[in-house]
């Protein structure tokens, strides 16, 4: 069975995307407790690039490189350079919680702009699991409702730019190889970083604990940024951007690891509602298209 055939590997896809990016976002926001945001997004681009570069010679990939400058390729990233320029400075003055709960939004952006640009067809019953999924994420993430701060302002404006970013990637030939895209925002975001780093903060110097960090943190990005672009490249929206709310499931499971907070019984329903119903859109989606009828 081929790549783009299988069923599930569009879902799979996002559900190692949102754990590689939690990853590296607790990674970051550990270093941002010492760190300048931007610098700290500097950082972790130079380590990403160092990690990523030498892969794509491995893969064989040295004449994709110029693909990393494509028109639609750089549309993408630059949308995904304004999002995370965005989601550092939120990520750095906000609970991991509240900035996770705020990026929820993004599904249910990229199934409207999927209906709306691609004509992709959205069930009633799909709609009502999103809207699940979503209730469930913010049992999880549990807002303070402190109001709204320049900084939750900076986090849904990352959720949409990140929506804009995915239904771009969707307009990405399919020759271009994901890790070329991968590589490609990972350049952009660098220069971007370095760019406001220097404009507006002042440098200072990492310990070792914080280079350890960002090295991971880099290394981590490039397969989140991998693995959310090919489970759109090969998945249905429907089934696949629903199962963006597993952030949420993988935020509390690093909260509990690396924080030592343990969910309470509010956020352990929120858990199994949004698995739940990540589990049964992906369903429902195959069941739909299996009963199709064959033009």
């Amino acid at each position: 069975m081929s790549l783009h055939s299988h069923p599930f590997r569009g879902p799979l896809f996002m559900v190692l995307a949102t754990c590689s990016y939690v990853v590296n976002d607790t990674m970051m926001k550990v270093a941002t407790e010492a760190l300048p945001p931007y610098q700290v997004l500097m950082m972790r681009g130079i380590a990403a690039f160092l990690w990523g570069m030498p892969l794509l010679l491995v893969l064989g990939y040295r004449g994709s490189l110029p693909l990393m400058f494509e028109r639609r390729v750089l549309a993408r990233n630059l949308c995904e350079t304004v999002a995370i320029l965005c989601f550092v400075v939120a990520l750095a003055n906000m609970p991991i919680a509240d900035a996770t709960a705020l990026g929820q939004i993004t599904p249910l952006v990229v199934l409207l702009g999927a209906s709306l640009v691609f004509g992709e067809k959205i069930s009633g019953l799909a709609m009502v699991l999103i809207c699940l999924g979503f209730a469930g994420a913010l049992m999880i993430a549990q807002p303070s409702g402190q109001g709204i701060s320049i900084y939750a302002v900076l986090a849904i404006a990352n959720a949409i730019l990140c929506a804009v970013r995915d239904l771009a990637g969707r307009r990405i030939a399919g020759h271009i190889p994901g890790m070329i895209v991968a590589m490609s925002a990972v350049v952009v975001v660098l220069i971007a970083a370095v760019i406001a780093h220097v404009a507006l903060e002042e440098w200072r110097t990492p310990d070792p604990l914080h280079i350890l960090l960002l090295a991971g943190s880099g290394f981590f990005l490039i397969f989140g940024h991998f693995f959310i672009f090919m489970a759109y490249r090969i998945g249905p929206t429907s089934a696949v951007a629903p199962l963006y709310y597993c952030f949420t499931v993988w935020a509390v499971i690093s909260g509990l690891v690396v924080f030592g907070h343990l969910p309470n019984a509010l956020a352990l329903c929120g858990i199994v509602l949004v698995v739940g119903s990540g589990l049964a859109i992906v369903l429902h989606d195959r069941r739909r298209r299996r009963l199709a009828p064959v033009a």
